[in-house]
């Protein structure tokens, strides 16, 4: 890797950051220190009917409070629209999107797989969901911790959402449009969005983009097997504990801090993380407990 290097954190304001979501932006953070890039902070606020009110401020709060620089100007996805809307226009125009009217009921059945029942039918936009037509092809990826991915996109995605029928934009389309117009050469994140992956994979070829590289962390789980939300076991990130916190989120990344460390500052224990990062040594699996974590 090189000073080329540019990382993002992108969370979602529908709630506070968490253990989990810690984690995750420690991963992305190491790994554009370790490099010597870039590491920006981009919002992902493309759904205001569930975000919650204050989550942007405190998201922002609990970051500096652990520590994190992020580098330049925070950028949100509620500011992007009018780019994200000519890349529909534009798709449409090409017969590579479609207007849906499928109800959610209609669909129950087909367990999240689009069976394409609007594909031919010509509806107008006005009232309805625009999905992209995907091609009958597998799809597969090196990911740098998980190791090699693959889905077949006809039968394992269906045609997808790119903008809903509540004329809210879907995250596929923004989070590739967003990565390519920011520069990011490497996206870090958890991995219930490895699936995601490949439709990205897919935006990416047609809309003749760079394809990034892509780091998918364990997801930290409850006892339950769900992954920590906002729900049981996910209280927001406490100030006072930021240094505790960083130290479990490196021995949940596999990383090693000495015993030394036990008393560092969160800025003590960053510079640590950045100077002995090793992906290699993240555990090989998309769950971990968080129970297992010491």
């Amino acid at each position: 890797m090189t000073a080329s290097y540019i990382g993002r954190f992108a969370p979602t304001p529908s709630g506070h950051l968490h253990f989990g979501s810690l984690v995750a932006a420690l991963a992305s953070y190491l790994d554009a220190r370790k490099a010597g890039g870039r590491w920006l902070l981009r919002m992902e606020d493309l759904d205001p009917p569930r975000e919650e009110p204050g989550a942007q401020m405190a998201i922002l709060k609990a970051l500096e409070s652990y520590g994190f620089e992020w580098d330049g100007e925070m950028v949100r996805q509620s500011d992007r629209h009018e780019a994200y809307q000519q890349v529909i226009d534009r798709l449409f125009s090409q017969g590579l999107a479609y207007a849906c009217i499928c109800s959610r009921k209609q669909l129950e059945p087909y367990q999240g797989i689009y069976p394409g029942l609007c594909r031919n039918a010509g509806h107008d936009t006005e009232d309805a969901a625009i999905r992209l037509r995907v091609p009958e092809l597998e799809y597969h990826f090196i990911d740098r911790v998980q190791g090699e991915f693959r889905q077949h996109l006809g039968r394992e995605a269906g045609d997808f959402v790119i903008r809903r029928r509540d004329g809210l934009y879907a995250y596929q389309l923004a989070v590739v449009l967003d990565d390519a117009w920011q520069g990011v050469t490497d996206i870090v994140r958890g991995a219930d969005l490895l699936d995601s992956t490949p439709r990205q994979l897919y935006l990416q070829e047609l809309l003749g983009l760079p394809q990034p590289r892509y780091l998918h962390v364990p997801l930290i789980t409850q006892p339950d097997g769900h992954k920590l939300g906002k729900s049981y076991r996910s209280p927001p990130l406490a100030a006072d504990q930021a240094a505790p916190l960083l130290l479990r989120a490196l021995r949940a990344l596999g990383q090693q801090p000495p015993c030394e460390l036990d008393d560092a500052n969160p800025r003590e224990l960053l510079d640590w993380g950045s100077r002995h990062w090793d992906a290699t040594l993240i555990p090989r699996t998309l769950t971990l407990p968080e129970a297992q974590i010491r």
